[in-house]
């Protein structure tokens, strides 16, 4: 407590300039020493004594020396800078431990455009730890509000809500039908010829983006998907597609690339193409230098068509 019976409001600059002059005995001195102005070394000192309720310096017009008061003080005062730098320098190495950890939120779809921007992040930022995380597209989002992620992969996502959503490239459908079907010996499906076959795809709620896309699509070719039994796994369905009576699912370019063919074809779509947008949601406070890397390698597969990367 100070002489006024309150609490002592003492500021970390003011020890450091009484150690600076208690170091060098000299107000002109210790100003230099700290690269600023005398008066200000001077004022801060005396703002310190009031509020210690003693003097720390002799001061005459000829020497500056320490008081008893100032000479016991001196200690404590170097165990404070001490210990500031301590703390700092702690500080600094969560920082660095968190600088080389860039955790993601992905998603089910991704294939090899995720494996691309991995293999990109190892080459040019080889210190860096990837931590990749899977979970609805609700709480990926919210994992990265809440900074437990740094960036998050989302599809069918036209607001961030309090983020930013940084578009990262288009994915094409692809067309899964039986090897055996003639519309898997061409180059290209049309969607139209497609129109009496089965459509295999997850409930709506589950996937409500990938519906209205595939729906949508249809639509704009002229007619209604027969709805098959649903999307359930993609071992399971590609089966089903293969053994079973005739039948479609679609796919993510990406996702068919890196998918064991086997008796079920993957074709793609004659135009007009079905196209998803993924984005990146990342947070509006998170230090751009921090996501660099990641948009740098996300910009590679922009230019590259999926699965042929």
């Amino acid at each position: 407590m100070n002489a006024g019976g309150g609490r002592w409001a003492v500021e970390l600059r003011q020890v450091r300039y009484f150690v600076a002059v208690a170091e060098e005995l000299h107000f002109g001195r210790a100003a230099q020493r700290l690269h600023i102005v005398q008066p200000t070394v001077s004022q801060q000192v005396r703002r310190l004594e009031r509020e210690l309720g003693l003097d720390l310096f002799d001061r005459t017009t000829r020497r500056v020396t320490l008081t008893a008061a100032g000479a016991a003080f001196l200690p404590h005062a170097r165990a404070v800078l001490t210990a500031e730098r301590v703390a700092l320098d702690a500080m600094a190495g969560h920082r660095a431990a968190r600088d080389t950890v860039l955790r993601i939120g992905t998603s089910v779809g991704l294939g090899t455009r995720l494996e691309h921007v991995l293999a990109s992040l190892a080459e040019s930022a080889p210190d860096l730890t990837v931590e990749l995380t899977s979970s609805p597209t609700a709480n990926r989002l919210q994992a990265v509000r809440e900074g437990e992620l740094d960036a998050a992969f989302v599809r069918g996502v036209d607001r961030g809500q309090g983020l930013d959503l940084v578009p990262v490239w288009q994915d094409p459908l692809v067309v899964a039908l039986p090897a055996s079907h003639p519309l898997a010996t061409g180059t290209a499906v049309h969607l139209a010829d497609l129109a009496a076959l089965p459509l295999r795809i997850v409930p709506r709620e589950n996937n409500p983006h990938l519906v209205d896309l595939v729906v949508a699509a249809c639509a704009d070719a002229g007619f209604a998907p027969v709805l098959g039994p649903a999307f359930t796994t993609d071992q399971d369905t590609l089966a089903a597609i293969a053994t079973g009576a005739p039948s479609w699912t679609v796919f993510y370019a990406a996702q068919a690339a890196r998918l064991p063919a086997g008796r079920t074809a993957f074709r793609p779509f004659a135009p007009p193409v079905p196209m998803a947008e993924t984005f990146l949601a990342v947070h509006p406070a998170t230090p751009a230098r921090r996501l660099a890397p990641l948009l740098a390698a996300c910009r590679t597969q922009r230019k590259c068509p999926a699965g042929l990367t």
